[in-house]
This record gives structure tokens, sequence and C-alpha cells, in this order.
């Protein structure tokens, strides 16, 4: 395959050029200047578009095993696609939960037989995410799991995590954080603050996130464990990440598009339909995410695609579920919330840092590296969440107009998805 007249993007390189690029089988040949179609290569036209290493989401919930009504791995991966990500890293809490071997067998069969794209398994931190019981990590890991994680569930008990973060130092995975003080968040429907009480809703406080932030940076510096910090949402818990890195913890943290680009407001207006975990904040903590975006304090973009049916987003906001799909706007969204974000921070950001922080293959152009590639265009679309291949037609950014999307998704050197 030859892909020609883009904008080669590798943040791994540095390199922004109007480059050819070609692909051999299931990996990179060669990128140069007016490459010349092989006999029986493909030819895609980019006319100008970005060409860049294959976008990987590490926040998805795939619902399978489990949830199917919700999403399965077909459905998931197809939105994956559509929305420009060759790679997806899905969290634990299906039924079973990810937190044995044979569980992650099961989900590779699954993968092998219905996945558009890469899917990789971020195994439970406690059995059946429980919060009592540690899992087999090593087991885990030569199982194929790239990271731990109870999202959803918050470890509560800071032994455990101890003990468990002092083992996955050995084996080279992080542990990823859902910061959720459950005694402080207390099942709330939205963040704790002006909206709250003016719409006499339960809140949940800025504390029952930066609490656990706290608690976990202070881990991570105790064990040396690598810790990477999910879908962080209020400016105090950005200063603690400050406040760590200061001291020298390797620490790693990502951002959604909703909380880049929506607040408690938002509650107001559509009900259950903004509700999510962690909540919206405020407009100052929404543009504290931005800034830290644009002064490279935060290392990847993350959709937490958390997808539910319309009747469950449907209810009224104290009962609706949290969360909401995300993979197909994400491009769009992450654009418009950040407009002025350089392109290789953009691509940064979405695959080079995504790739470093759970030790995968891929997130550069290299020669050699997998024909994995994100092609996109800066253009505007409107978001109409009927349309999606995800199960989860529920998002606050339906109706929106989005300035760029992906426009062509190759997974393994083949075209899995195209506009």
């Amino acid at each position: 395959m030859l892909i020609r007249g883009g904008i080669l993007l590798d943040p791994s390189r540095d390199l922004q050029a109007r480059l050819d690029l070609r692909l051999a089988g299931t990996r990179i040949a060669e990128a140069g200047e007016h490459l010349r179609p092989e006999p029986g290569e493909e030819v895609i036209e980019a006319d100008g578009a970005f060409v860049a290493p294959g976008f990987i989401d590490m926040h998805v919930h795939l619902r399978e095993p489990g949830f199917e009504w919700k999403e399965t791995i077909a459905t998931g991966t197809e939105a994956a696609v559509r929305g420009g990500f060759t790679a997806v890293a899905c969290m634990p809490n299906t039924r079973p939960a990810l937190d044995a071997p044979e569980v992650l067998d099961d989900l590779r069969a699954r993968c092998d037989r219905e996945a558009r794209c890469r899917v990789h398994p971020i195994a439970a931190v406690t059995k059946a995410r429980a919060g009592a019981e540690p899992c087999d990590y090593a087991a885990l890991r030569r199982a194929g799991a790239v990271a731990f994680s109870d999202d959803g569930d918050t470890v509560m008990d800071a032994a455990l995590l101890r003990t468990a973060a002092t083992a996955l130092r050995g084996l080279g995975a992080p542990i990823i954080s859902h910061a959720l003080d459950a005694a402080l968040h207390r099942g709330a429907a939205m963040h704790e603050g002006e909206v709250s009480r003016r719409l006499g809703l339960p809140g949940s406080p800025a504390a029952a996130e930066e609490v656990i932030v706290a608690r976990d940076l202070v881990l991570a510096h105790a064990t040396g464990a690598r810790w990477h910090i999910a879908h962080l949402s209020t400016a105090g818990a950005l200063e603690l990440v400050r406040w760590a890195r200061a001291h020298g913890v390797g620490i790693t943290c990502e951002v959604t598009p909703h909380h880049l680009t929506f607040t408690d407001e938002a509650v107001e207006r559509l009900g259950g339909a903004a509700v999510v975990n962690p909540p919206l904040r405020t407009a100052d903590d929404a543009r504290a995410l931005r800034e830290a975006v644009r002064r490279g304090e935060i290392d990847a973009f993350a959709t937490d695609h958390a997808p539910h049916t319309r009747e469950e987003k449907e209810r009224d906001s104290r009962e609706a579920a949290p969360g909401f799909t995300g993979l197909e706007i994400a491009v769009g969204a992450y654009a418009s919330a950040v407009p002025d974000l350089p392109p290789l921070r953009f691509v940064a950001l979405l695959s080079t840092n995504p790739a470093s922080i759970l030790g995968l293959e891929g997130g550069t152009l290299a020669p050699g590296a997998p024909a994995d590639i994100t092609i996109f265009r800066d253009e505007a679309w409107r978001v109409e969440s009927a349309r999606f291949a995800s199960k989860g037609r529920v998002t606050p950014f339906d109706g929106m107009t989005l300035p760029r999307r992906a426009i062509v998704t190759i997974v393994g050197g083949k075209v899995a998805w195209r506009a």
C-alpha cells in the first residue's frame, strides 16, 4: 500500500513533512518524496490530509462479556475504527471481571473473531473488582494485560494497593487510578456546587477525586511503581500532579473530551445525558484542563468510552447510568476543545504517548513499525449519534459541529474503515 500526498506527523521523530508512506504487509516500509507505486500496490490519495501513527484509546469500555446490550466487541471496535482508532485498551468492569488468565484468554478469542482493531486488555487490581483480594498479576501479565485497574470502583484499601503497586513495579505494568472516594461521592449525580444546589441534586465534591489522587501519588512515590491517573477532572488534581512531578514521581495522566468541553451546567440542560463519573466540573476546572494540555502537563487523550442504552441515560439525573459513548466524536472533540494545539502534539496525545504508557508497539511511523495508520483532515462535520456504530447513542456532543475527523483507518496494513 502507498499513501500519497499526505502530511506525515510522527512525534517520535519530531517529523512533520509532506511525504509519501509505503506499507509492506503489516509493517511500515519507507517514507519519501514522490514514491512510485509498485505493481499491484494499492494507492491511497491523502491529498494534503494528515497521516499519523495509529491512534490508541487507552480507556474504553467494550462491555463484553456480560453487558452486551450496552456494547459488544464488534460494535465497539467498529466505532473505534470509524473514529480513527487502530487500537483500544479495554477496562475490566465486565462480567466476569478481567481478573484471571482464563477470562483474558476468552476475551482474546472473542476479539480474534469480532474485533475490527487491536484490543489490549487492562486487568483488574482485585478479584471481581471487589477491592478485597489481589489478583495474580504475573499470570495476568503473561495472559496479555497491559495495565491494571479496578476502573469504575476505586481501590479503597491503601495497604492492598501498596502491595499491588510493589508487585507491578517488577512487572513493568502501570496501575491506572479511577480516583473517586466512595464516601465523599455518595452516588452523586453531578458536581457539588452552585448548579447542583440550584437543581436540588446530590453533588460530588472535587475533594472526592483529589483525596484519592493525593493518596495514589504518595503511594507511587513510596513504591516507585508506574502510575497513571485516569480522567483527570479538577484543577486541584492537576496541582497534585504538578507536586508529584516536582518530587520525582513518574506519574502520567489523561483527560477526556467531555471534561475539556462541558461543565456542570450541562446537567441542567441535558439531564441524564450529561451524567458521568467523574462528573462534569466547573468552567474554571475545564479551563485549567485545557491550559494543562497546552502546557504539556497532560500525557494522553482518552475517551472513557462508556456506552449505555438510551433508556439507561434518559432516566432522572439521580438514576441515569454514568458515562457516554466517545470513540466516534473524539478526534473532532479534542480539536474543538483545544483548537490551537500543534498537530504533532495532538498526535502525541492520541498515539505516541498512549503507546509508551502501555508499553505497546506503535506510536511511530518509523520503518519497521506496525502498519497502523490514522489519516485525518481538518473539515467540519456534524455529530449525528443516531448514525453511530456504537450501541451507545447518547453523547452531549450530539448535534454539535466539530472541526476535524478521521477519514481512513488502517490496521495491520489493511483499510479497516474509510469515509
